[in-house]
């Protein structure tokens, strides 16, 4: 999906075949979730709802499309069946929002909603509702040409969430441009209520990144408090090597029912990882670094490094390996450093360019030989290869601060908190 993409009306979507990269189709579109916000601002659009072959309607988020034009949605391939259960801080646009009685900001003219249009946001993946096409009067055919027209979405009133309800609306706007790791902490002090509201108000992959900057208590305690079902899609939004420790932390029988919803790929990264003691590169390991073949260009290697998912330790260096490409690799070949990259032609082959001086860790290397190795080499990540020559995972830096600093190194904020984000009473009543 390009920036600039087009706008889309959403009652256009109704009905539209999803495909996967392959042509092959998934199912279609039957409506589309968003999530409202106070004070006047565009909802954000948080993914489709598609009925599949078997008749049941799964969510499709709008980071797993790539193409949403022609008549025809396409998806990355990697789609969840789960069946689709709305949460209490989404709406559907075609369920709930047409037909809607709204008003006018500038004359207080009551109107009724026809339809909504979205926009991807300029040089993001976002989609946000930016537009509203309403009717004047009542009734059903429009009697004269001008009696329906196109608004900003801010030009109506009607839709916001109720700014003086004590949900988790207003605190969901507060937090909304928080980074993950500062909104862990805001939500480490809020009271276990509140904690538990705002968590499920969260979609997946914000609650995902904010359960990594927690501590491991508040991890089990939100977790515990979830459905099942979306407490393994939680983990799977994760990186594997997080959600691993927090699966860690709980009872063995629990970690075997969540580990039975997840995907079988992602549960046997899981496994994989919790067989590593806690303390070593293999418990220490992400699995998923960027792997490349020796035949792939240094232009396909930026092209991957480019992807604004990874953190900054992932994106730093390429592991080239023999197929498979998924972790545990066919043999290890070695790494090319992101400034490497830069240096050579686009048309380079990787493999021509390998760093093959460095030896890898072994993933039973305890956490000092792997801070060593760091320390050492002034590298920001590490490939752990084992015994038959297959990259397993790397090593970050930011893995490796964590289990180094105090237990109690994330109750000391790195900057003063505003003092609107700061709990105003500890049973949750105030302002927070």
């Amino acid at each position: 999906m390009v920036a600039g993409a087009p706008r889309v009306f959403i009652s256009h979507l109704s009905g539209v075949a999803v495909f996967d990269p392959n042509g092959d189709q998934v199912g279609r579109v039957r409506d589309v979730v968003v999530m409202l916000r106070v004070g006047g601002r565009p909802p954000r659009v948080l993914g489709l709802v598609v009925e599949v072959v078997s008749r049941h309607r799964i969510f499709l988020p709008m980071t797993r499309v790539t193409s949403l034009e022609s008549g025809q949605v396409i998806t990355t391939g990697v789609v969840n069946m789960r069946r689709f259960e709305q949460r209490a801080a989404e709406t559907l646009v075609l369920g709930e929002l047409l037909d809607r009685r709204v008003r006018l900001v500038e004359n207080d003219e009551e109107v009724t909603v026809l339809d909504v249009a979205m926009s991807q946001l300029t040089a993001r993946r976002d989609w946000e509702i930016d537009k509203v096409f309403v009717r004047r009067g009542k009734g059903g055919a429009l009697r004269r040409r001008g009696e329906a027209r196109t608004v900003e979405w801010s030009a109506v009133t009607g839709f916001s969430v109720e700014e003086h309800d004590q949900g988790a609306a207003n605190l969901l706007a507060t937090f909304e441009q928080l980074r993950p790791a500062d909104l862990a902490n805001v939500l480490h002090h809020l009271s276990a209520k509140r904690r538990s509201e705002v968590a499920a108000a969260l979609d997946d992959d914000r609650l995902a990144d904010v359960l990594e900057e927690l501590p491991d208590d508040d991890q089990v305690e939100i977790l515990g408090k979830l459905a099942e079902e979306r407490a393994a899609d939680v983990l799977e939004a994760m990186d594997p090597d997080d959600a691993a420790d927090l699966l860690s932390e709980l009872p063995e029988d629990d970690q075997e029912r969540l580990l039975k919803l997840m995907q079988p790929q992602d549960a046997a990264d899981m496994r994989r990882l919790m067989s590593y003691e806690e303390r070593t590169a293999g418990g220490l390991m992400t699995t998923e670094p960027i792997v490349l073949r020796p035949d792939a260009s240094v232009a396909d290697a930026l092209a991957r490094v480019r992807n604004k998912d990874l953190t900054p330790a992932l994106a730093a260096q390429v592991y080239v390996c023999r197929p498979p490409d998924e972790t545990p690799t066919g043999k290890y070949l070695g790494v090319v450093h992101f400034q490497r990259l830069l240096r050579e032609p686009p048309f380079t082959l990787v493999g021509s360019i390998v760093d093959t001086d460095l030896q890898p860790l072994p993933p039973d290397t305890p956490l000092p030989g792997v801070t060593s190795y760091l320390a050492t080499y002034n590298m920001v990540a590490a490939p752990v290869v084992d015994e038959s020559g297959s990259l397993l995972g790397a090593v970050t830096v930011d893995d490796v601060l964590d289990h180094l600093l105090p237990d109690d190194w994330r109750e000391v904020s790195v900057v003063e908190m505003p003092q609107e984000l700061t709990p105003a009473s500890e049973d949750g009543g105030g302002r927070a």
